[in-house]
């Protein structure tokens, strides 16, 4: 596999707080690549660089060779590299159908304009991809009726609505009923081979994270601590030190 997103000696500051340091990595084309660290060490940061919601202070983002560190973050969406969020972003007033069709990248007109713009393609597809994350029987629900963890199930079929070649899930599992993590597990395994959409994910469940990465990056104090496998990850003991041996 080659390096679908590369990311060399990234440097962000707030305010004079370091919140990443020259971090380096490789997210490969095809993979599961995982990111943990304790609160605070600069995953989301990472991520928010990632897809331009904020300027780099010193380094490169290249995403399938072309850098990507100065583009806007509608401009890196439409190349398709798109995240998901710890709280979910839906329309709380819409049911799911709506919020498939109103999260397409090609929408540029108000809510109500958009709809008469759909086409039967457009909703079938939506109608598919809930019944991929388990969502078909609530497609007319009212979304803000939802559980957190059907929530994010349907923000994670936003996002595979727009049919996007890496997503960035931040803490996917987090605050979700232990009964849907297994469920929520399988679709993303199944969204990165099926649908061969590559998969960066911060995690702090670390039962989930071991099964589903190819390979794991370790931040701390907003550095890079370590990466490997996640078997040579589990037996750092840099990690353990600094992360794992609170979990």
């Amino acid at each position: 596999m080659s390096a679908i997103i590369d990311v060399k000696g990234v440097t962000k500051t707030f305010g004079g707080v370091m919140a990443n340091t020259d971090v380096t990595l490789q997210v490969e084309q095809g993979g599961i690549t995982g990111l943990i660290g304790p609160n605070g060490s600069g995953k989301t940061t990472l991520f928010n660089s990632i897809v331009g919601y904020h300027p780099i202070d010193s380094g490169s983002i290249h995403f399938e060779g072309q850098e990507i560190s100065k583009l806007p973050v509608q401009t890196i969406a439409r190349l398709g590299l798109l995240r998901t969020f710890q709280q979910t972003r839906i329309y709380g007033a819409m049911n799911c159908v709506e919020n498939m069709l109103i999260s397409m990248p090609h929408r540029k007109m108000s809510f109500l304009e958009s709809f008469g713009h759909n086409t039967a393609g457009d909703r079938e597809r939506a109608e598919m991809l809930l019944d991929f994350v388990g969502l078909y029987e609530k497609r007319f629900l009212r979304s803000g009726s939802l559980s957190f963890g059907q929530q994010k199930l349907l923000e994670f079929a936003m996002a595979l609505m727009n049919e996007p070649t890496v997503l960035l899930l931040d803490e996917p599992t987090a605050g979700i009923n232990p009964t849907l993590i297994n469920g929520l597990i399988d679709r993303l395994k199944r969204a990165n081979s099926e649908f061969g959409i590559t998969l960066f994910i911060i995690e702090h469940n670390m039962r989930v994270i071991m099964n589903m990465a190819d390979t794991i990056y370790c931040l701390a104090h907003g550095k890079l601590l370590a990466n490997g496998t996640p078997g040579e990850i589990q037996n750092d003991q840099r990690v353990i030190d600094a992360y794992l041996g609170a979990h």
